[in-house]
């Protein structure tokens, strides 16, 4: 992992496939946070192959913390993981910038996307 800085908070991006780990809040602050997407600098069609990936260990619990595999709520094609010990995040690379960028398209994806298992 390295770290990546976006006016005062810091993530992990994964140096392999350009995920990024979010510690608890992380995301949310960054969501709000006008031209956070940057540090997504990963391919959302790599990214999107990693979403077959599901059984993750959590980084930040040094293995401790198994992470549940999520959906979010308003954007139903965008998979992510969770721990459920420490509360951290982690979006494959691509997924961040279709969060920030929320748009009529998103009900359309949400229609033809699986439904997550």
């Amino acid at each position: 992992m390295e770290k990546a800085v976006y006016q005062g908070i810091e993530v992990e991006r994964c140096t392999g496939c350009k995920g990024i780990w979010f510690d608890e809040l992380e995301r949310d602050d960054l969501l709000r946070l006008e031209g956070s997407e940057i540090l997504d600098t990963g391919s959302a069609k790599i990214g999107k192959e990693f979403n077959k990936v599901d059984r993750l260990v959590c980084p930040a619990c040094a293995g401790t913390g198994h992470m549940l595999r999520m959906v979010h709520p308003k954007q139903s094609h965008i998979w992510f993981e969770c721990c459920k010990v420490c509360g951290g995040i982690f979006l494959d690379a691509g997924e961040f910038r279709d969060l920030k960028d929320e748009t009529i398209f998103d009900f359309f994806k949400a229609l033809l996307t699986p439904e997550r298992k």
